[in-house]
């Protein structure tokens, strides 16, 4: 982005949503790179003129045909190393359904309902695997996340 005359790099910005039922979490298997294959949160990136609470609500549906109602935010992830595509962070929401039909489309190759205490045995996408360990301390104390809380910084 050119402000003045100075040049300044930017990261990009993604939504990311943890949709829970019952005791699982749902996950879609990813049709492209990168990750391809491999089982991540259902969202995307955040469009010009979109708030982040109707990205997420628009990547939901985009790629599972689900609507679905924000609900709170788990976080923000930050990590520049979180994405081989560049410098992506994510804000994170958790969401409940409240219409459509599951179909996979866009990005989403499958879609899957995974038993949270069984996530941990997965590989995910990207920092999904810290995202959904986030989320299971979230369910007891309903504390916000972000990249270097309560962590190491590198």
């Amino acid at each position: 982005m050119l402000i003045g005359n100075r040049q300044y790099k930017q990261p990009s910005i993604t939504v990311d949503a943890i949709i829970p039922k019952l005791s699982s979490i749902l996950l879609i298997k990813r049709k492209k790179e990168p990750y391809k294959d491999t089982l991540a949160l259902p969202g995307g990136f955040i469009e010009y003129n979109e708030t982040a609470e109707q990205a997420i609500i628009r990547e939901v549906f985009e790629e599972t045909s689900l609507k679905i109602q924000v609900v709170d935010i788990l976080g923000v992830y930050s990590d520049p190393q979180r994405d081989p595509r560049g410098h992506v962070m994510t804000i994170v929401f958790i969401s409940k359904i409240h219409g459509g039909k599951e179909l996979q489309g866009d990005d989403a190759k499958e879609i899957d309902w995974v038993k949270l205490k069984d996530v941990d045995k997965i590989k995910l996408a990207f920092d999904h695997s810290l995202i959904v360990k986030d989320y299971k301390n979230w369910k007891k104390i309903h504390r916000t996340y972000w990249t270097a809380k309560d962590r190491q910084s590198a």
